[in-house]
């Protein structure tokens, strides 16, 4: 999620990180019981005409979002089929140029960090306009909605009371004690500016080491909560903040930027009226909504399926 990324990297040049890649995206597939999904996410074959392919991050709440944006588009009539649980930007962006994938949720200030690492982000507008005038002229960004989920440096209780950081503590705070610290995230988050790089270049911040884990999944919260790490990538909406009393360091020089939830659609692929289905999804879903909806599905461990159809219905929108 997340001004980013300068580690796109090449399935030429690093077919054995890709060959991983593989492997984790197909079995984390396998347990994902959301929808009608391929058997391999990473087929990289066109979608087959009339049929609009919602795809999915390797995270939950991409999973939850992309449910809900496929079942809104089947409630008008579309034929939908899934590819869960792909991997990283960096594979789900090609696949949306080639138009394997159809329809991907995505985070506004993320995606502009991952086209132009150095843009300002001014506004959820400005950086809208900015995307658009980067991504390839086969896709747009539809309506972004007012939920926004953005990356974050969070500590845990133990660590926050050991350095006395608390919820008006700010990444600057870290300068002194992170070369004592471990921080955790995904194999992405050690090369993105808003990652590693950012949090040198921006805050000064060295840590004592960095331990690859998963785009602030369960292997991350897991890490945070027994202190394998004592810093991690969170998501500002991910629920284990309130359970496990991690505390989120503020970000006062905005290097997460802005990360409005957004469609990211394959313009030729997807009729009029599945864009109006979804910025109607994107007039509804507000971040307290999404946290809800998050917690549902990473606590309560309801299917993101149900959950998606559930909200939809709520909210008129099925």
């Amino acid at each position: 999620m997340t001004s980013t990324a300068k580690n796109s990297w090449s399935r030429t040049r690093h077919t054995g990180a890709a060959a991983v890649a593989l492997t984790a995206a197909t079995a984390l597939l396998a347990g994902c019981s959301s929808g009608d999904t391929s058997d391999n996410p990473l087929e990289g074959e066109k979608a087959e005409a009339g049929t609009v392919v919602v795809g999915s991050n390797n995270f939950a709440e991409s999973t939850l979002l992309a449910d809900i944006y496929g079942e809104a588009l089947r409630a008008k009539g579309l034929k939908v089929t899934y590819k869960h649980n792909i991997g990283s930007r960096e594979t789900t962006y090609g696949l949306m140029k080639n138009g394997s994938i159809t329809v991907l949720p995505e985070y506004n200030g993320s995606l502009l960090a991952y086209l132009d690492p150095e843009a300002e982000q001014e506004s959820p507008e400005a950086v809208n306009t900015a995307v658009k005038a980067k991504l390839d002229k086969k896709l747009t960004l539809l309506d972004p909605s007012p939920a926004e989920d953005k990356d974050s440096v969070s500590v845990n209780a133990e660590t926050a009371k050991k350095y006395k950081l608390t919820a008006s503590s700010t990444l600057a705070d870290l300068k002194d004690v992170a070369p004592e610290l471990v921080i955790g995230g995904s194999p992405e988050f050690q090369t993105r500016r808003q990652g590693l790089e950012g949090l040198k270049s921006v805050y000064g911040l060295e840590f004592k080491s960095f331990k690859a884990l998963d785009a602030g999944g369960p292997l991350t919260q897991a890490a945070l909560t027994q202190n394998e790490v004592q810093a991690a990538d969170i998501f500002t909406t991910d629920p284990t903040i309130v359970k496990e009393e991690f505390v989120v360091l503020g970000d006062p020089e905005n290097l997460f930027g802005f990360a409005n939830v957004t469609p990211l659609v394959h313009k030729d692929a997807l009729s009029q009226e599945g864009v109006d289905a979804l910025n109607e999804v994107s007039a509804k879903l507000d971040t307290e909504t999404l946290l809800d909806l998050d917690a549902q599905v990473q606590l309560d461990k309801k299917d993101p399926l149900d959950v998606a159809k559930a909200w939809l219905e709520s909210a008129g929108l099925l």
